[in-house]
């Protein structure tokens, strides 16, 4: 049995939240893997068992899972403060390192030596985005059922244009009414959780010698923190479409990226997907290699993988500022792109978590979320060959036809430089198991060469 130590004092916590958030490289797995490293093996501050149960309840969340169970442990520690504490350090870093690399891309965005550097980038993260589809579908598809709901998924979005949310309920739906009807392929689902899905039966002491007394049940506590959040949120949403109008790329920004925080289940890989698909064909904020140049930003940053938002905020409103300042428009824009996507989460965690105990047991709830998981596998599938194809191809043919909505590439438009550096990060990835930053490292400098020979 594992002992954990006394509660922290909120100075103590505080010191190493920040130290999380300093961190916080490689994506969700590597962020909730560090958490884990720090909280329960190093500090002792939690158990096994209550850190994987806050894991599996922010998996049912939308919005990044590691900035909330971040959150969760900080209100269980210390209430309200010390879960917002937990959650700002987290993302702190992220948003100074992306606002900087932004403004930055602005600037000198199409001198050779960024070109260089970036064409690498996209290289490197298209192995990584492989090799997230292969880790979660090797734990998500345990049985043909699950297969079959991934497949599906795949089939929605790459060649039908189903939106991304409506895929993602109809899982849901799938898992819950097949567990309600004792299918066996809904049944024994278990935890859920980016660090394997297992729950750990041991005998942990909770946070010293048990449950602390602000965790219990308080409706009125929730409604009151509910209230709080939900106008800190809704309020400036509110306003911007009232005083600027729906057609303002602010107003746009602040309602596109509140409703991406309540539909997006399933982890940063999985709400790439819909934010490309919206900011890039939708809105026109980016081309689609400015995502990706976005994206290996956020990778070889600390901070949530979906800190690419900011970067998307960014280059909109950098493109549309009417007649504000280009870079002043632009920052506010990404500020407020941040402001709407991760304020939710702490209303999610201050609103659900004292009332999570209910859930735990709840098998219909829990085979939804299983249907859910391998479903996000198919999209990140999507995901993994919309960038592939825009990273080693010129040119894309639509087709439309028979009910079809997909893009298939120009093989005439292959770019033989990027294929050769993506063999190196898929080889670096998973022959020499090389970490997610080193990879985005040698395909960087690896493209910065190729550049400064004039190859690319």
């Amino acid at each position: 049995m594992m002992q954990t130590r006394p509660y922290p004092t909120l100075a103590e916590a505080t010191r190493v939240w920040a130290r999380i958030g300093l961190l916080s490289f490689g994506g969700p797995a590597g962020q909730i893997a560090l958490m884990h490293r720090i909280l329960v093996e190093e500090q002792k501050w939690l158990g096994e068992r209550r850190f994987l149960h806050a894991l599996n309840y922010c998996m049912l969340l939308p919005g990044p899972e590691a900035m909330q169970l971040a959150v969760y442990i900080g209100w269980l520690m210390h209430r309200t403060l010390g879960g917002i504490i937990a959650g700002l350090l987290f993302v702190l870093p992220g948003v100074v390192a992306i606002m900087s690399l932004s403004w930055v891309y602005a600037i000198w965005g199409n001198t050779g030596v960024l070109e260089g550097l970036f064409f690498g980038l996209k290289a490197a993260v298209l192995a990584i985005v492989v090799q997230a589809v292969i880790r979660i579908g090797s734990r998500a598809l345990k049985n043909r059922t699950m297969i079959g709901i991934a497949a599906a998924s795949f089939l929605a979005i790459f060649a039908f244009g189903v939106p991304f949310p409506i895929i993602i309920l109809t899982a849901a739906l799938v898992g819950f009414v097949g567990a309600r009807a004792g299918l066996a392929a809904f049944q024994g689902g278990g935890g859920h959780g980016k660090m394997g899905g297992t729950q750990v039966a041991d005998a942990d002491t909770l946070l010293g010698e048990g449950t602390p007394d602000h965790t219990r049940v308080s409706a009125g506590w929730a409604a009151r923190i509910s209230a709080v959040f939900l106008g800190l949120w809704l309020l400036p949403v509110a306003a911007l479409f009232l005083i600027l109008g729906p057609e303002n790329v602010f107003s746009q920004i602040a309602g596109f990226f509140s409703v991406m925080a309540v539909v997006t289940f399933g982890g940063a890989y999985a709400v790439l997907a819909y934010v490309a698909q919206q900011a890039v064909e939708t809105y026109g904020w980016l081309v689609p290699g400015e995502m990706l140049d976005g994206l290996g930003m956020a990778e070889t940053t600390p901070g949530p993988l979906i800190m690419v938002t900011q970067f998307v905020g960014f280059m909109g409103a950098l493109r549309e500022a009417g007649g504000m300042p280009p870079l002043l428009a632009a920052t506010l824009g990404g500020l407020l792109t941040t402001w709407v996507t991760f304020l939710p989460c702490f209303l999610w965690i201050f609103l659900g978590a004292p009332f999570i105990e209910r859930l735990r047991d709840n098998h219909a709830l829990t085979a939804a979320l299983t249907a859910v998981t391998a479903a996000v596998v198919g999209v990140i599938l999507n995901l993994a060959l919309w960038f592939g194809l825009h990273v080693l191809f010129g040119q894309l043919r639509p087709v439309t036809s028979l009910g079809l909505d997909m893009d298939l590439p120009v093989w005439g438009t292959l770019d033989v430089a990027a294929l050769a550096l993506v063999i190196v990060a898929i080889l670096a990835v998973f022959r020499l198991k090389l970490g997610a930053v080193t990879v985005l490292a040698i395909c960087a400098f690896g493209g910065l060469a190729l550049r400064l020979a004039g190859i690319v």
